[in-house]
């Protein structure tokens, strides 16, 4: 009998190609290997509807618990993998050697630590397990004193969630807005304006110079000589990829594990997939990490595909989604290293932003490189038409 097929990560990359394997007619061994207590699992619920209290852990589940012996798959979880041997096709987890014909590291990420809040004994949070969540929503209470240190996707979403809890919220970013560096300063603002409407402090150009564990909670020194207290901070400064197993066996990492178009790292049999992986993009034209839901799902497939022999395609627009208040959005596509030139916002632009219709577009030239729709459910269609295209302004009006 050949070895099975051996997926590592705990994320939705990984429900989704175990899943996928089944679906598309393997019936050959599979073991799935996840370092954390549970079956893997979705993380955008983390910061969104589970850390709201509305949606039960369960929900963030890729398949359900009794889903894998149902298909005969061998799910070990709360298992580390230790060390990979691409030339023996083996590896050691929990200590057992385990041979693999076709191995996917779906290791993800995880969150860049602030050395100031770590080393200062106060009460801090970072945003990346289900654990995380649970211990974060626990905190969100009427009253409650909540810092945020970044103003990026985790920090405004949790922002989102603190303050429907009633609880008070100052964001702390080092940038001139929020979100500058994905969306550009024009839009940045807009969700600064988003989240001051509904009641938080959000502050910009803020260097954090001292941390400090105070009565009950944490002391933050600014730059400025401002000193703010908390019940509880949150940091969310981004994400680093998880590389060292990948790197410890001679594969190819940089920015993430390097894979090619099918999601192929420099080892035969090995591939890598969500937010680990960083994809030689076959549209795009330049390498790409994306570390995001759609990109998980879509990696996911096209991970099982090419496990079984296949020839497919990472080559999807990147995508993302959030929900902040009552304000939702999806964005499609990816500057690149070239940037964007301009932005065109095109609908509402007047009233609150909550309430507001609109569009976004990044372009460099001519060139649509990225789009969004705020509270606009009908036009993502419009969106995916228009990235990747030339058109005049005239065009994103219609």
């Amino acid at each position: 009998m050949s070895a099975p097929i051996v997926l590592v990560g705990g994320g939705l990359a990984t429900g989704t190609a175990v899943r996928e394997l089944r679906t598309q007619g393997y019936d050959g061994d599979l073991v799935v290997i996840a370092a954390e207590d549970h079956a893997p699992y979705e993380r955008p619920p983390l910061s969104k509807g589970y850390l709201l209290g509305n949606d039960p852990a369960e929900k963030a589940l890729v398949n359900d618990h009794d889903w894998y012996a149902a298909h005969d798959v061998d799910l070990r979880t709360g298992v580390t993998v230790e060390s990979v041997d691409p030339d023996a096709h083996t590896l050691t987890a929990g200590g057992q050697e385990v041979a693999w014909s076709g191995l996917l590291l779906a290791t993800g990420a995880t969150p860049k630590r602030l050395a100031l809040a770590d080393d200062s004994g106060a009460p801090v949070h970072y945003l990346r397990t289900l654990e995380d969540s649970t211990a974060l929503k626990e905190q969100l209470q009427p009253g409650a004193r909540i810092g945020i240190i970044g103003g990026g996707w985790i920090g405004l979403e949790v922002a989102s969630a603190a303050r429907q809890a009633d609880a008070e919220v100052v964001v702390l970013e080092a940038l001139e807005q929020p979100l500058l560096n994905v969306v550009g300063p024009e839009v940045g603002a807009l969700f600064a304006q988003l989240h001051r409407e509904k009641g938080a402090d959000v502050r910009t150009g803020v260097r954090i110079e001292g941390i400090s564990r105070g009565e009950g909670g944490a002391t933050v020194t600014t730059a400025d000589g401002e000193t703010l207290t908390f019940d509880r901070l949150v940091v969310g400064v981004g994400v680093a990829p998880v590389t060292d197993l990948a790197a410890d066996a001679g594969i190819a990492v940089d920015n993430g594990i390097l894979v090619d178009s099918g999601l192929r790292t420099s080892a035969p049999d090995v591939l890598a997939a969500g937010d680990v992986a960083n994809v030689d993009h076959p549209v795009l034209g330049h390498r790409l990490r994306v570390e995001h839901w759609d990109t998980a799902i879509k990696h996911g497939t096209v991970a099982a595909t090419n496990l079984l022999g296949g020839k497919a395609v990472a080559d999807h627009l990147p995508y993302f989604f959030t929900d902040q208040y009552a304000l939702g959005l999806e964005y499609v596509g990816h500057p690149g290293p070239g940037g964007f030139e301009r932005v065109v916002i095109t609908g509402d632009t007047e009233g609150p932003v909550e309430g507001r219709t609109f569009r976004v577009w990044w372009l460099r030239g001519d060139r649509v490189v990225a789009g969004m729709h705020v509270n606009d459910w009908d036009a993502i269609d419009r969106v995916r038409e228009l990235v990747g295209t030339e058109v005049d302004d005239a065009a994103l009006r219609s």
